[in-house]
């Protein structure tokens, strides 16, 4: 069963994830996902869970109340009210975007050059600091986003903290060629255990936000985010056995 509530309250994403995250922590909800801008819950439980529940669960500076269906035709008309949901791609776009620009700025970054292994040292270089620059422009909400599912941020709640910083040093390690070979082995941690984490969320089909581009974008987290990260492990890999 699925129902909608509303939330007063939240005054930023850091809130909207710190609701969602106490919303998806209780026993006997499924999935629970949080709009900040309608100020909207909704929650998928498997059995029936009474608000004031979900009010105890949540600090007391936030309210949770039940919404109430207001269209009494709802059976005859409710296909036409219901807006229709985005797909995955028009969900993906912006991070497909942002890809595509980093792809092309590396292709003319070395396209005169015959060693593509630079190529490859440019485009996680530039991945990492473009990433982080989103990451940056929410530095408070982006921690409670990442540690829904990043099983070290859960652990260390500094970690999310200090992350976008880490991307930033990585960055600037690829395009200065600084230490390169150190750079890749903290790449294939942080990312590994960012997809351990990711790979989880989705085996266990949960809907939350992806943080990979900060909270700026409202990403979902979908089976792109492991690609994502699956390419910068690959070539992590590939540049460490070269």
């Amino acid at each position: 069963m699925k129902h909608s509530y509303s939330v007063t309250g939240m005054t930023c994403n850091g809130c909207r994830s710190h609701v969602e995250e106490v919303l998806n922590n209780m026993d006997g909800v499924e999935n629970a996902s949080v709009d900040l801008d309608s100020k909207t819950a909704t929650i998928k439980m498997n059995h029936h869970i009474n608000v004031q529940t979900f009010q105890n669960a949540l600090p007391d500076k936030y309210t949770i109340q039940q919404k109430q269906e207001t269209n009494i035709f709802k059976s005859s008309s409710s296909n036409l009210e219901s807006k229709p949901e985005k797909s995955k791609l028009k969900q993906l776009q912006p991070l497909l975007i942002i890809l595509g620009y980093i792809a092309v700025a590396t292709v003319l970054l070395n396209y005169s050059r015959a060693n593509w292994n630079e190529a490859m040292l440019d485009f996680m270089g530039l991945f990492f600091i473009v990433f982080s620059f989103f990451k940056i422009l929410d530095l408070k909400g982006f921690p409670d986003s990442f540690r829904m599912y990043d099983p070290l941020a859960k652990v260390i709640p500094a970690y999310g903290w200090i992350y976008p910083f880490i991307e930033t040093a990585l960055g600037l390690m690829f395009l200065m060629r600084f230490e390169v070979n150190i750079a890749l082995i903290v790449t294939l941690i942080v990312l590994g255990i960012t997809t351990i984490g990711v790979s989880k969320t989705l085996l266990d089909k949960k809907s939350i936000q992806c943080a990979c581009l900060g909270t700026a974008l409202k990403l979902p987290m979908t089976e792109a985010t492991f690609i994502e990260n699956a390419i910068m492990i690959v070539m992590a890999i590939l540049m460490l056995i070269s």
